[in-house]
């Protein structure tokens, strides 16, 4: 059976379970679902279904199963890997599960639907005193089973970790269609971590429903310090003299020369236009730790800063550099009419490196690099302008992020700290690992979906969704 006339008795078959405006058809209409943030990524969806439960899910999922076609779960489509589109199949569309089931302050937790926004949870939870930790920069935006798909990161993962430090159970559909519960309140539960497994796994192992997450106290006191560099070689050694010194910031981003002038063009966030960088630096915790931190950040950064620290005096300013932060790729709009970003990693002691390879890899492509860092992490965001009238320019900016991903991976660090593989990497997966590491990956695959059906295409090298996935073919090379 082709996949086209599966679809025909998919959206026959659903058709009798769903009202009308839970099903989308139209090829105008589909074609909003085409990408997500990834924009030179693109496949239109066979019909999109938007399920409000658990067993609407099942039952989309075994339709799927009963005529081989593929689906794909969809929140907020901010991803930036290509992760949440689908060729010819079922787009599940979550935005409508959006309820907060419990808050359990006593249990310190949470249970949401994966549709809630990022930032809505922590808006709820903030007059008892609690927030949800990770902070990607579409909070405002991106839901949380988003979060989980891509094990989302974001500028307050040095201190308080990525997404899956933060998910303490979950109820997911798995691809047969039957409902499994992994993990619970209880933080401690024996055997293999299938939580840990699901996170992050980008839809490919099943779609998850409901969702029990782990709740923070907001600190006592949060202070945001902004230091201002002549150089980016001088901002990027701060961030390993820092850590070094033992502070452990709750952030500790870095935005570059280029990012600033579109941030300030934009926003007025409070960057200096004459800085070649810029380090914000956020401490939180007690007061007293944090006064001995600040004491001992001013001491440390003395000789490298440019200018004299600066110290956000208000939650005001504080908020607002903060915005110049996150908003900072949304504002490459002033310098350019698109870019395209990647997440590689490197360890923290290679980010000087890394930043003056993607300098020259961007000027032997002819192609202007703007720099966001979660510094701290290692984990970079190369903003690579280009005019996408230009046919030569789109496929040099694909080349100049495979080439920076590349070298990444030569100064030992990751392809991905928190975008995900999705559709656009996985060209490169075969780089990172040994084909025995990825078919324990796709042995993994299988066992959990063995009619790949669940976001096919994605994560996997030469994987079009359609061939048979292989057992383990060898053993692991002698040390």
């Amino acid at each position: 059976m082709t996949v086209n006339s599966g679809l025909d008795n998919v959206i026959k078959k659903i058709n009798r379970h769903f009202e009308h405006s839970s099903i989308i058809t139209n090829p105008v209409e589909l074609n909003l679902y085409s990408c997500d943030g990834l924009r030179l990524h693109t496949s239109q969806p066979g019909c999109v279904v938007i399920p409000e439960s658990t067993d609407d899910i099942q039952i989309i999922i075994k339709t799927c199963n009963e005529f081989s076609v593929p689906f794909t779960a969809r929140g907020a489509g901010t991803g930036l890997s290509g992760g949440a589109t689908s060729d010819a199949g079922v787009i599940i569309q979550l935005s409508r599960m959006n309820q907060i089931h419990e808050t359990d302050y006593a249990n310190r937790c949470a249970t949401v639907q994966p549709g809630v926004v990022n930032s809505y949870l922590s808006m709820i939870t903030r007059p008892e005193g609690y927030h949800f930790a990770p902070d990607p920069s579409s909070q405002i935006a991106c839901t949380i089973g988003g979060n989980v798909a891509e094990n989302a990161g974001g500028p307050h993962t040095l201190k308080y970790g990525v997404t899956t430090d933060h998910i303490l159970g979950m109820t997911a559909v798995m691809p047969s269609g039957d409902i499994i519960q992994f993990g619970g309140k209880e933080r401690y539960a024996p055997g293999v971590d299938l939580t840990c497994l699901m996170t992050g796994s980008e839809g490919t192992l099943g779609v998850v429903t409901e969702i029990i997450v782990n709740l923070e106290k907001i600190p006592e006191t949060t202070r945001t310090f902004l230091l201002i560099f002549d150089q980016v070689a001088k901002a990027t050694d701060t961030v390993s003299a820092i850590l070094e010194k033992g502070i452990v910031p709750a952030a500790l981003e870095m935005i570059d020369s280029l990012c600033i002038q579109a941030v300030e063009a934009k926003l007025k966030a409070g960057f200096p236009k004459n800085a070649q960088a810029v380090l914000l630096v956020e401490l939180d915790g007690s007061k007293s730790l944090v006064q001995k931190d600040a004491e001992l950040l001013k001491n440390i950064v003395g000789s490298l800063v440019s200018e004299p620290i600066q110290e956000a005096a208000t939650a005001e300013e504080r908020m607002l550099l903060w915005k110049g932060r996150k908003h900072a790729a949304g504002s490459m709009g002033q310098l350019s009419p698109a870019f395209y970003t990647n997440d590689g990693v490197v360890p923290r002691h290679r980010l000087t490196d890394i930043l003056n390879e993607i300098y020259r890899i961007g000027n032997y492509y002819q192609l202007r690099v703007a720099n966001l860092c979660h510094a701290g992490d290692g984990n970079i965001h190369p903003l690579i302008l280009y005019d996408p009238k230009q046919n030569d320019e789109v496929n040099r900016s694909v080349e100049c992020s495979s080439d920076i991903l590349k070298t990444c991976l030569d100064y030992g660090g990751s392809l991905t700290g928190e975008h995900g593989i999705g559709a656009e990497k996985n060209h490169l997966l075969s780089d990172m690992f040994s084909e025995y590491q990825l078919d324990i990956m796709r042995g993994i695959k299988e066992i959990f979906d063995p009619n790949n059906l669940a976001n096919p295409g994605k994560i996997f090298p030469g994987s079009s969704g359609c061939g048979e996935l292989r057992q383990l073919s060898r053993k692991p090379e002698p040390v």
